[in-house]
């Protein structure tokens, strides 16, 4: 009786289905536990499958994909809620904020933002010391944050403060570096907006 053979894609299709299961695992982890980081979630989550790191780990575009599939499926009903206040309070921090030139970016934007999300913007300013005289002249009290990554696009400063209910953390880079290419943030997105465009998701969620 002849051996039967797999199939000859069984492989690719064996590797596609562990990339979607460690995303689909990263996914719950960044909206039920808080993890912020695309790239600590998915190691993670291939650990706790036992499965190795390496050529089947997803990109980020597959976590944020996962994560929106996620949240389609067992977000509570406070989730557009919770996302309409943390951009109106984006707004609100980037009127504050409007010398600096501020952009909104990361889960707040893109509408993945979980119970332990923050709002993250990212300012240009001649230096990090003229935001803070900036903040306190405002009478916001803030706490530095550690910069974890280096390079070109590494901010100069990070500060964290909260802004109408909701916790803000503020990039500060170079004025300077506002026309250039950054890579994505630990939350896997490069995309930003300036206060129009938040605006009118607010308008567009009434």
């Amino acid at each position: 009786m002849p051996t039967r053979q797999p199939p000859r894609n069984s492989a690719p299709l064996r590797q596609n289905n562990l990339r979607r299961a460690i995303a689909a695992a990263a996914a719950r982890l960044i909206a039920e536990e808080g993890v912020e980081d695309y790239a600590f979630a998915k190691r993670k989550a291939a650990r706790q499958m036992g499965i190795s790191e390496g050529e089947y780990l997803p990109t980020n575009a597959e976590i944020e994909e996962a994560l929106q599939e996620h949240l389609a499926i067992y977000q509570d009903d406070e989730h557009d809620e919770r996302l309409f206040a943390l951009r109106s309070a984006a707004v609100e921090a980037m009127h504050l904020l409007h010398p600096f030139r501020p952009y909104l970016t990361g889960t707040v934007l893109n509408g993945t933002a979980g119970a332990f999300s923050c709002v993250e913007l990212e300012i240009y300013a001649d230096s990090a010391k003229d935001v803070e005289i900036h903040l306190l002249s405002h009478g916001l009290r803030y706490e530095h944050r550690e910069v974890r990554k280096s390079g070109f696009d590494a901010p100069e400063a990070i500060l964290e403060f909260d802004c109408d209910g909701a916790p803000v953390r503020l990039s500060i880079y170079d004025h300077l570096a506002e026309r250039s290419a950054r890579r994505p943030t630990p939350g896997g997105t490069s995309e930003r907006a300036r206060i129009e465009a938040v605006q009118a998701l607010l308008v567009e969620a009434r």
